[in-house]
């Protein structure tokens, strides 16, 4: 008979953590930091119990660097951090961005600017986990709404890092970071483990950017006898640096639309009550559980408004907005910034006269009644 997991009372921390291990990741380097902290602590007890490594590193920098190197040896790697310690790792993202090394960036996001509010909520690192390091460059972020999404969607982090050969990038944010909730994990044999592709050809014919159909090169192992050069400089087929124009823009070109063919499988989202929606609201992280709330009530009140939870942030899902924002009377994003989400949005479906913010920056959640004052003054 097979046994089921028991029901746990798990931090949003914690849960990632014991995703990342049920995930196959057996490596994690980097520093602590609020709001992140309790990720690094669980992973320095548990690692080791499954042959895994820790090490804390001097600094932030430090840390994304071993993650990489780790990464290149075949390990699966994880750091985590939160805003200011996001903002040092941009260079070395860019780098891993590049080479295609897999590994995912934990970022349990908090006030800012600068040191801002080490304690205090915030949504506000949705543009920097798209554009913090410079160039064109393909990145996958997502957003966990609760404790059991912040175990799941670890575990679609690293699958994806894997799969498509990127750096992925988890938001997750201080309220879903130190909430404690009840759930229930599902079995280890339930769960879709993906591993990166490896060569098939002898190290000799071995080239670690040629591609196939798939766009997504085969990744040797360090140490496995497979020898290959690693660059953030333009490089060809074999990993060697290259000046020629028609060889960076091939290579570039890939690099930057490699994941325009699994946008489906990337885009993840849940929907609560939009079957008859004549108002959306769209949210993500903490802000959902507010916006399912502000929900119920308005339906309570007859107003008829559906909710769009985006787990998936970038790829931004431009199909899913224009799908379910098709005529509604009123669109409402809600999010603890000042309307990064909403510029998204904006632009995706053209009608700035549809849109409404609800925002807050001082640290304090958004609350069911402030999204239900705001839709009631559009709807009635």
């Amino acid at each position: 008979m097979k046994t089921k997991r028991n029901a746990q009372l798990l931090q949003g921390n914690q849960a990632c953590s014991l995703g990342a291990l049920d995930a196959g990741v057996r490596f994690y380097a980097g520093y602590p930091i609020t709001p992140s902290t309790e990720i690094a602590e669980f992973m320095a007890e548990e690692l080791p119990k499954v042959g895994g490594k820790f090490i804390q590193m001097e600094d932030e920098i430090a840390g994304i660097g071993a993650v990489v190197g780790a990464a290149l040896t075949g390990t699966k790697a994880l750091t985590a951090t939160s805003g200011p310690g996001f903002s040092l790792m941009q260079e070395i993202i860019g780098f891993a961005a590049m080479t295609e090394v897999p590994c995912v960036i934990v970022n349990v996001q908090r006030m800012g600017p600068s040191t801002g509010g080490p304690t205090s909520p915030a949504q506000a690192d949705i543009m920097q986990a798209r554009w913090g390091t410079h160039g064109d460059h393909p990145v996958i972020a997502l957003s966990p709404g609760s404790v059991l999404e912040a175990y799941t969607l670890t575990i679609k982090a690293v699958n994806f890092s894997e799969k498509y050969r990127v750096p992925v990038i988890f938001l997750l944010d201080e309220v879903i970071g130190h909430l404690r909730e009840k759930v229930v994990l599902p079995e280890l044999n339930e769960l879709e483990i993906i591993d990166r592709k490896r060569p098939t050809v002898s190290p000799e014919q071995y080239k670690p950017y040629a591609v196939d159909e798939s766009g997504i090169p085969a990744m040797a192992d360090f140490g496995q006898g497979y020898h290959w050069h690693v660059t953030g400089l333009n490089h060809d087929e074999t990993g060697g640096p290259t000046g020629k124009a028609d060889v960076i823009n091939q290579q570039l070109s890939r690099l930057f639309h490699k994941l325009d063919q699994y946008r489906d499988e990337i885009t993840l989202y849940q929907t609560f009550d939009v079957e008859d929606a004549e108002y959306l609201l769209i949210s993500f992280g903490c802000s959902t559980r507010s916006s399912l709330a502000a929900v119920e009530l308005l339906r309570n009140e007859g107003i008829k408004v559906g909710l769009l939870q985006l787990q998936t942030i970038w790829p931004f899902p431009d199909h899913v907005i224009k799908d379910f924002t098709k005529n509604k009377k009123g669109v409402f994003v809600v999010e603890m910034n000042d309307g990064q989400l909403c510029l998204e949005v904006e632009r995706t479906i053209g009608n700035r006269d549809l849109l409404s913010r609800i925002n807050k920056i001082n640290g304090e959640l958004i609350t069911p009644q402030e999204i239900i004052d705001k839709v009631k003054e559009v709807a009635l």
